[in-house]
């Protein structure tokens, strides 16, 4: 194989830099659009993606990675560019998601499992040509009192272990992501509550990889961080930290050579803060930066409305934001940093 897969993960996790999640479905991206009243049309989606690839600042100095959807991977730019080279110009390495959504899971009210293993092995070869390097899957875990199920978490842990161990048979870095969810029905857990179950389902999930043979130097796992519930919010920056990584050493083995935490929920300053802190946190065996999505892109999508415009305020919206998680990743934030911007 040319490229191993460590190496193209040590691309992912370069320092002061993270990964640029921009693999919305096509529900989500229209919620996204309607939110500015601008159609969802793929000639709009492919404008707004070539908006943000093409955002120089950004792209070259604190994005490493973007998670693309399957109509991106297949796009090409206005003047006939592939969206893909354009960010493999910028620095940055192409990924796609792979996973087919979070479905109900049959006998459990309340909880998802995950689909999209039927065909992966032959997708993952097709998207290798079209240049992905990286892949996503996200498994999404209810939180209450009484949920998630140890069944719901083990079946999970496992559909997350046989994607990843297609994506290295594919020579294809796979990020991993259990996420407990923080904005979830009712959402009034704690954050003690976030604590364990997170714990919990990290632990199922590196079982999970151990058993599928994973090669956990070619993995990132992009997790939640320990937080409670959006309904109620009492932690401080500090204690959010405290606790995410006393988690993450209690589960996450040393050979996994980064994390890049998912949003879930967070204001973008509140997932930046976080961030920050966390990186504070004294030495740790894991390189620890961002997989953003809507925390990365809210701004810079209200700036452009759908308006050519507006590109390039687009744009320094984008790159504000990518600078301030760039710092972030280091634990170099400030917010006395944002209001001087």
């Amino acid at each position: 194989m040319s490229e191993r897969l460590e190496d193209i993960a040590a691309a992912m996790l370069a320092p002061g830099m993270g990964i640029l999640a921009a693999d919305e479905s096509s529900g989500t991206i229209k919620k996204r659009f309607d939110s500015i009243n601008v159609e969802s049309s793929e000639k709009n989606r492919r404008d707004y993606r070539e908006m943000l690839f093409r955002s120089n600042e950004a792209m070259q100095d604190y994005i490493s990675g973007v998670i693309l959807f399957d109509e991106t991977l297949r796009q090409k730019a206005a003047d006939g560019t592939p969206l893909v080279d354009i960010i493999k110009a910028a620095g940055a390495v192409p990924g796609i998601k792979v996973d087919a959504g979070a479905k109900p899971l049959a006998a459990f009210p309340g909880e998802t499992v995950t689909e999209g293993l039927d065909g992966l092995r032959d997708r993952l070869a097709e998207y290798y040509g079209l240049g992905a390097r990286f892949a996503k899957w996200r498994a999404v875990i209810s939180i209450s009192d009484a949920l998630p199920s140890a069944y719901a978490v083990k079946t999970n842990a496992e559909a997350l272990a046989r994607y990843a161990a297609l994506c290295q048979e594919a020579g294809i870095v796979p990020i991993v992501e259990p996420e407990v969810l923080m904005d979830g029905a009712p959402g009034n857990h704690s954050i003690d509550r976030c604590y364990e179950v997170t714990e919990a389902t990290l632990n199922a999930v590196f079982a999970a990889l151990f058993e599928a043979r994973v090669s956990l130097e070619g993995m990132v796992l992009k997790p939640n961080m320990v937080i409670d519930g959006k309904n109620n919010r009492r932690a401080n920056v500090e204690e959010v930290a405290e606790k995410t990584v006393r988690c993450l050493k209690a589960s996450v083995p040393a050979a996994v050579p980064g994390i890049a935490f998912l949003s879930g929920g967070q204001s973008d300053e509140e997932a930046t803060a976080h961030l920050s802190a966390i990186n504070t946190m004294g030495d740790l065996p894991w390189k620890l930066t961002f997989s953003y999505g809507r925390a990365l892109q809210a701004a810079c999508l209200a700036a452009w409305g759908g308006q050519s415009a507006n590109i390039a305020i687009g744009q320094r919206a984008f790159a504000h934001r990518a600078r301030m998680n760039g710092l972030a990743a280091k634990g170099n934030w400030t917010a006395e940093l944002e209001k001087a911007a």
